[in-house]
């Protein structure tokens, strides 16, 4: 999925725990792991809301587009790297 949903690197800015913001924001920690892995479909504008609210922070510092296989792309890099 080309857009990502960088909550938990806010989180570690922040020094919050995602129990603390999921209860902040009024979310169940399960959703808010399907945030942060970046297994949801949809986020409503309010819960973005709600997150760039409780960290202080812009829409732009919490999504981040990428590119189709962009991902993929840097995965491999970084193996070939390693290798």
């Amino acid at each position: 999925m080309p857009i990502i949903v960088n909550v938990d690197v806010m989180l570690a800015k922040r020094k919050m725990s995602s129990g603390e913001l999921a209860a902040r924001i009024g979310i169940t920690p399960a959703n808010l792991s399907i945030l942060k892995t970046n297994k949801a479909k949809a986020m409503r504008f309010s819960t973005l809301e709600e997150i760039c609210r409780a960290l202080n922070c812009q829409p732009g510092d919490i999504l981040e587009f990428q590119e189709d296989g962009a991902g993929k792309e840097n995965e491999l890099h970084e193996h070939e790297r390693n290798q």
